[in-house]
């Protein structure tokens, strides 16, 4: 009991520590922070989280340009473009995302927007009241995603499935910024109808390694299994709100490495 509550007391601490306004500048989800409009924030928080992929500062000034390219008002863009609107994301690219990847996203965005008020709708759906994680809600927004005729083969990778085991780091970590609901001001708390309670922590190597010295998962592999399993365990120390602990967690496993977003 005692090495519990001393843990679940490291945890709360840690999570004190870096779940703050501070964490906002040089992260990724200071891409939506740059907005106000419910849809503008949920389609370029998701967008960023795609992209988290490398050093932080590369990966908020790609974001930047891809944002650019729609005057930063991306869901009047997204509605209202025209063919020739498209142009500049011709020659787009981050890592392996590249213009075809980029121009898909934005014909599922329209296409789903132009039918529901929020990207909430296209998790939920997939879900209910007595879903006790979001798995189902993530393998519905994978076989939604890629529903329009001709989607890209190659674009698949970069929107990952429980169907395949992924850890799905990034679209828990895009999911944490829109569903929790705090008064620290980093994560936005807009979706109300997914719990937090549902969510599943973002299990990137930084968390990964943390959590392994802490004893919080066992498995040998990172997979979706692996990420459940710490959230589990997570849940332990407070059911309502586990991935609150994904600040403790990743704060702890990038200190040291502050230019860099592994997720």
């Amino acid at each position: 009991m005692r090495k519990f509550e001393e843990l679940r007391d490291f945890l709360e601490q840690q999570h004190d520590r870096y779940n703050q306004p501070a964490f906002i500048e040089t992260d990724p989800i200071s891409i939506p922070h740059q907005y106000q409009k419910k849809q503008d924030i949920e389609i370029s928080g998701f967008v960023a989280a795609v992209l988290a992929w490398g050093q932080r500062k590369t990966i908020i000034n790609k974001c930047q340009e891809f944002f650019s390219y729609m005057d930063n008002a991306p869901h009047d863009f997204i509605l209202y473009h025209q063919e020739d609107d498209l142009k500049p994301f011709l020659n787009f690219k981050h890592r392996t995302f590249n213009a075809t990847d980029a121009l898909y996203f934005i014909a599922f965005f329209r296409h789903f927007y132009q039918q529901h008020d929020s990207l909430e709708e296209a998790f939920w759906l997939g879900m209910n009241e007595e879903s006790s994680a979001i798995e189902t809600g993530l393998i519905h927004f994978h076989h939604l995603f890629f529903s329009l005729p001709d989607y890209p083969a190659r674009t698949r990778k970069h929107v990952a499935t429980p169907e395949r085991n992924s850890a799905c780091k990034r679209l828990n970590m895009y999911l944490r910024w829109m569903v929790r609901q705090d008064d620290r001001g980093v994560d936005f708390g807009l979706w109300f109808k997914i719990r937090p309670n549902q969510l599943i922590c973002p299990c990137d190597v930084h968390v990964d390694r943390v959590a392994r010295q802490l004893g919080l998962i066992t498995r040998k592999q990172t997979d979706w299994r692996t990420a459940v399993e710490l959230t589990e365990n997570l849940r332990k120390f407070d059911p309502t709100d586990p991935v609150k602990y994904d600040f403790a967690l990743f704060g702890l496993g990038s200190d040291n490495q502050s230019t860099v977003n592994s997720r």
